[in-house]
């Protein structure tokens, strides 16, 4: 787990780190390791933001620790939906780096509201991984509480849970929780696709008028289901915030450690009474939307390619290996603790009950309601007119 905080030199005696604004690819981009795996000590951002990370070495394989095994438990959830014992499942497969980074830059009292693909952010606040595949596997509709983690419900109407996220957050400012180092913040997460949608920029407008403490974190894996990014805007989606008044920056989303740098800054700054702002996480989808989804029909291999070699957990291998912070038995140590929690994993889903149908009323509203009770009664009656039949 990393608990440095940016904005100070890195404490790595080993690398010769340098100094950028921005990077040589995009100016823009706030990037501190690059896919070859070399360290930059730190980046000046747009608006002339320092960022860095003070790591100590069990910090940086703490990070590579994360992105290992949430990549392999995410895979398990994918092979267990094409062997039919999930209905559904959004892999986060490119995007570790964005979602560890971002959850590990939260602090305890910090709350985040998800979409459906946040699986790396739910394992970096503590929560047990089984519980998505519980609603995917229509088990349930999602076990953990959201206020004992800190963490919402998974939100499928795409951009809803930015509306969500800016209410909390004007909580938060009308409670008085903000203004100290112990303040409280919010995160929003989504994607490109959900720019384009009435709820986000609603969010945008409503978030800027109150000065509320939330970030607004935008993985931009590229595409929109099947729509490139090219469908979704004309300028760098971090631009936008600017329209609405508050700051706006992109960083590298394949890079756990500027990913961490940008977002404790960004939270930092909310929970100070600084207001909103929005991180673009330039990152790739490198798998499909969800398991419904073929990426085949609309995008190119070569593209793929390409981004494989920005991968997120390959850049810190090759840091860590460079930097001679572990060794060989370090990373088959991590291989097998994968592989160890992702058969677990299987053990557990396929252990899972199946519920009985009737219990989809239980819990629709929180004392219940006549019609309910009327509705409940007469599928009992429909369910029971089966028994003892061949159907």
């Amino acid at each position: 787990m990393a608990k440095g905080d940016p904005g100070v030199s890195t404490r790595s005696r080993r690398a010769a780190p340098r100094s950028r604004k921005g990077t040589g690819g995009d100016p823009e981009l706030v990037q501190l390791l690059t896919p070859e795996g070399e360290r930059i000590d730190s980046v000046v951002g747009p608006d002339g933001t320092v960022y860095s990370v003070d790591f100590t070495d069990e910090e940086y394989r703490g990070l590579y620790r994360d992105l290992v095994l949430v990549r392999k438990l995410d895979a398990e959830a994918t092979a267990l939906q094409r062997q039919g014992e999930l209905g559904l499942w959004a892999s986060l497969l490119g995007q570790e780096a964005a979602q560890v980074g971002s959850g590990r830059a939260l602090r305890t009292q910090d709350m985040a509201f998800p979409t459906y693909r946040e699986h790396g952010v739910l394992y970096c606040r503590g929560i047990d991984p089984i519980m998505p595949l519980g609603l995917f596997r229509g088990v349930d509709q999602g076990g953990w509480d959201p206020n004992e983690f800190k963490f919402n419900m998974y939100t499928i109407v795409i951009g809803a849970q930015t509306l969500h996220a800016t209410g909390y957050a004007m909580g938060v400012a009308m409670d008085g929780k903000t203004g100290t180092d112990d303040g409280e913040a919010v995160i929003a997460y989504f994607g490109d696709g959900a720019t384009s949608q009435g709820d986000v920029n609603e969010a945008f407008v409503w978030a800027s008028v109150f000065n509320s403490p939330l970030v607004f974190f935008c993985q931009n894996n590229q595409y929109a289901i099947s729509e490139p990014l090219e469908r979704q805007t004309r300028v760098p989606l971090y631009r936008r915030a600017a329209g609405f008044g508050f700051p706006g920056v992109r960083v590298d989303g394949n890079d756990v450690l500027a990913s961490y740098a940008v977002t404790r800054t960004a939270l930092d700054n909310a929970r100070h009474g600084q207001g909103p702002s929005l991180i673009e996480a330039y990152t790739y989808r490198m798998g499909a939307h969800t398991t419904s989804d073929d990426p085949t029909r609309y995008r190119i291999a070569s593209e793929v390619e390409a981004w494989q070699a920005k991968d997120p957990i390959a850049r810190m291998k090759a840091f860590l290996t460079k930097q001679q912070i572990v060794d060989a038995d370090f990373f088959a140590e991590v291989d097998e603790q994968a592989r160890r929690e992702s058969l677990h994993l299987r053990e557990r889903v396929l252990a899972m009950p199946n519920p009985e149908p009737v219990t989809m009323f239980d819990h629709v509203y929180p004392n219940g309601s006549p019609l309910l009770d009327e509705q409940r009664a007469k599928f009992s009656r429909y369910m029971e007119s089966f028994e003892g039949s061949a159907h």
